[in-house]
């Protein structure tokens, strides 16, 4: 592994950084506030991430998109990490299951999403179904050439200003060695089908404006030309195409840690208390050395992971490992500097609560904490016959 940036790496990192400290910084207060991006808002941040020729950085360029590389795609997200999600939603990164599409899919979803002329969700959690993935109940039966949707999804991140739903239900059922499993199947929903409704989500104290959603399906009925891929593949797919998001959740973990932590060292540079500087006491030294020990080690362990992918190596432990140390690393880090901050950090006049905030969903979503365990310990156990 090369541990050194190219000049277009860096040059990368310099260019996001630069957008998001510029574009992103000066809205978030008001985010914060309203907990609402208007829509208006959110087509000017696309427009401007497209003239920097930005847009859709992870669809490979046959596509129209920027072809990135993991490790320098990784490298982007931990930059947008930075800024308030609800902001950088905007950004534009399509959900790369998309490469999937068939020609007329592509036409329909893949470019206009690459475009930036429609915005898709991901859907697969359910009320009853987290983690456990085959667990779900929305089902799609067929009738004829068409399959007919019920259930419920929720959770579903920016449904809300979704064109699509990138939606995985249940057809049927098979026998498998370990007893019988739900047949996954995915589909491609437009907002406005018959029968399906996108309702507001739950109210969270972890990013505000970034909105969840309640999906609806009731007798929602779609052809089988919106299965992507075939009936039945939606669980291979998914672990085919979407392991990876959570190396995305590592990435912007690093990138929020990173911003907070460099507040916290000019506050313990200036704050004074007892004559002299906060930073000069052990009890305040201490924690910001072993803040910056632990975000450099989520990073590498990130970056690391990232680069296994771009080696065409099994990174799915790389991965979890990333995901599980950085999310529990972004915790610690933005406790602590609650406690450097001290009172002040609690006060919204300042972002350190809403780093706070923020760091808690990191460890639940994408597979929480307990899930990258046990897929770390897989793979550790599984070669010895365990």
């Amino acid at each position: 592994m090369e541990f050194g940036l190219s000049q277009e790496q860096r040059m990368m990192v310099d260019t996001v950084r630069s957008f998001v400290e510029r574009e992103l910084y000066p809205l978030e207060d008001e985010v914060e506030r309203t907990a609402l991006v208007p829509r208006k808002l959110g087509r000017e941040i696309q427009d401007k991430v497209r003239a920097l020729g930005f847009y859709a950085p992870n669809i490979p360029q046959e596509f129209g998109g920027g072809g990135l590389d993991h490790l320098t795609f990784t490298l982007l997200e931990r930059e947008l990490g930075r800024a308030s999600m609800a902001l950088s939603v905007f950004w534009g990164r399509p959900s790369n299951i998309l490469c999937a599409c068939n020609e007329d899919q592509r036409t329909r979803y893949l470019l206009p999403s690459v475009r930036g002329e429609k915005i898709d969700a991901l859907a697969m959690s359910e009320p009853d179904a987290g983690s456990d993935v085959r667990g779900m109940k929305t089902f799609a039966h067929r009738e004829g050439d068409d399959y007919v949707i019920t259930g419920t999804k929720h959770f579903i991140s920016h449904a809300d200003i979704a064109d699509f739903v990138i939606t995985f239900a249940a057809t049927g059922e098979e026998e498998t060695p370990a007893g019988p499993k739900k047949r996954i199947t995915c589909f491609l929903i437009d907002r406005d089908t018959p029968g399906f409704e996108i309702r507001p989500g739950y109210r969270a104290v972890s990013h505000r404006g970034y909105r969840n959603g309640i999906l609806a399906f009731d007798g929602c009925r779609v052809s089988a030309g919106q299965i992507l891929g075939e009936e039945g593949d939606g669980f291979d797919m998914a672990n085919t195409w979407l392991y990876a998001t959570r190396l995305t959740v590592a990435a912007m973990c690093v990138g929020r840690a990173r911003r907070c932590f460099d507040l916290c060292v000019d506050w313990a540079a200036h704050r004074r208390q007892f004559g002299q500087p906060i930073g000069k006491f052990q009890g305040v030294s201490f924690k910001l050395a072993d803040m910056a020990t632990e975000i450099d080690a989520a990073d590498w362990l990130t970056l690391a992971a990232a680069w296994h992918l771009d080696q065409g190596l099994d990174a799915n432990r790389q991965i979890a490992q990333a995901k599980l140390y950085a999310s529990e690393m972004l915790a610690r880090v933005t406790d602590e500097a609650v406690q450097i901050f001290g009172g002040m950090g609690l006060m919204d006049d300042l972002p350190i609560e809403r780093f706070w905030r923020d760091a808690r969903v990191e460890r639940i979503w994408d597979g929480t904490s307990e899930i990258q365990r046990h897929i770390i310990a897989r793979d550790l156990l599984r070669p010895l016959g365990a």
